[in-house]
């Protein structure tokens, strides 16, 4: 059951950086049924609009990149919208997948719900093994909850709903704001005020120490639809969850 380019394939969160991305690769790889819809029109934290949707599009397959996301700072002076928001978006569109008997459904975590202290390169094998990173904890707890709610309806209903965890990612489409962007536009933002400023030096949060791996949000794109695409038969047995990052990383 390959993914045709007739089927009705909604990109939930196309405006963002890695919705977007994937929306461009597959309207350059001819798969023209898309579905959108702005936030105007679809409210993803109403649970009624979410199924009406799904009730009237009856989508074929669901890639699910809508997320409230942030960088440290906005981790840490918002975490219960991280974790409501999140928890929300992701119940109500699985849920309504499944209701809409949706073929297959790719959600997309993040690499902040393996442990803080987790060996590196970090295998799908480390998830709740250990404590989790603190600035980060209702964003990562909501995004686990939300790998394990795809897992629990394959077992119970037996969808075929997928899981990737994205390592940090950069390229069209990023968030350069001072308080929600990641690690690595936050960089450049910083960078870049510092040479318009003539600061001699920028001070940045950590130590140095920890190991990032960076990976261009086209990369994801085409790693999302490669996943979403591949047959279940190929997929590792008893996995419904992957670490999509490549093996090595830069000292931050």
């Amino acid at each position: 059951m390959s993914m045709q380019y007739k089927d009705k394939i909604y990109i939930a969160g196309h405006q963002g950086m890695v919705g977007s991305a994937i929306f461009r690769l597959l309207n350059e790889r001819g798969y023209d049924n898309l579905l959108t819809a702005d936030r105007n029109k679809l409210d993803l934290m109403s649970q009624q609009q979410v199924a009406d949707f799904f009730t009237t599009h009856q989508p074929d397959y669901v890639f699910l990149a809508a997320a409230k996301v942030g960088g440290i700072q906005a981790n840490s002076s918002y975490p219960a919208d991280f974790i409501y928001n999140n928890l929300t978006i992701q119940n109500h569109i699985v849920h309504a997948a499944h209701n809409a008997n949706v073929k297959r459904l790719l959600f997309l975590g993040s690499s902040c719900i393996y442990p803080k202290n987790a060996s590196q390169p970090m295998t799908e094998d480390s998830l709740l093994s250990g404590y989790l990173e603190p600035t980060n904890e209702p964003y990562a707890i909501a995004k686990i909850a939300g790998i394990k709610m795809c897992e629990s309806y394959n077992r119970q209903y037996g969808t075929d709903f997928r899981s990737v965890m994205p390592t940090n990612l950069y390229g069209q489409n990023d968030n350069f704001h001072p308080e929600n962007s990641h690690v690595l536009p936050a960089l450049l933002r910083r960078f870049h005020e510092a040479k318009q400023n003539d600061t001699p030096e920028v001070v940045v949060w950590g130590s140095g120490t920890p190991k990032r791996e960076f990976l261009h949000v086209d990369d994801m794109a085409a790693a999302c639809v490669h996943v979403m695409t591949i047959e279940k038969n190929h997929l590792a047995a008893g996995r419904d969850a992957y670490v999509l990052a490549y093996q090595c990383g830069l000292w931050l």
